[in-house]
């Protein structure tokens, strides 16, 4: 995995105080992206030891409360997948009180649906991997931009169609739930 930007104080990427790590790579590309810089799987910097011991470093911090993980596209499949199930699991595991967000341009029901729909045991590893990540996460921001569906005043996305999820509220359910609701 590679990784563009890690910011320390972050206050746009979902509630509270938080940290953001935006992973380097996106296969869906966006119309009028906010971030095209992430786009190139070669771009940014790589995602060693060093590199998850800063950000960890920068999570144990007291007054930061949430973790947001964004791109690039974290569920990229062979670039991003394993690495960021990897990191999620290890921010639950060490830092249970604090509130994981994650963006994806994949919706809810193509992570949770694709495991059935698909023949090829590569991906229905990597669906596996993305659903299990989910499932780790507080909050799931999904859904693909939209250029004419964006909206300046809708809280955490940047278009209309992209949806903020409770993943708790949602998982007990059995359908989705917008955070906050």
């Amino acid at each position: 995995m590679r990784y563009n930007t890690m910011r320390s104080l972050d206050i746009s990427n979902g509630e509270n105080i938080g940290v953001a790590l935006f992973v380097q790579g996106c296969h869906f590309h966006c119309e009028d992206c906010f971030n095209k810089e992430t786009w190139d799987f070669s771009g940014g910097k790589e995602w060693d030891n060093i590199a998850t011991g800063k950000f960890l470093n920068l999570v144990d911090r007291p007054y930061i409360k949430r973790i947001s993980i964004l791109g690039g596209e974290p569920f990229a499949d062979i670039d991003n997948c394993v690495n960021v199930f990897c990191l999620v699991y290890t921010l639950k595991t060490r830092f249970p009180c604090k509130k994981i967000w994650l963006y994806t341009g994949y919706t809810w029901e193509e992570i949770f649906d694709a495991i059935t729909k698909t023949e090829n045991e590569e991906k229905q590893m990597f669906n596996k991997c993305r659903k299990q990540a989910v499932t780790m996460c507080d909050v799931i921001v999904d859904g693909r931009y939209k250029k004419d569906l964006s909206d300046l005043s809708y809280p955490y996305a940047g278009s209309i169609n992209q949806r903020v999820i409770d993943v708790e509220k949602s998982l007990n359910s059995g359908k989705v739930v917008l955070w906050g609701k």
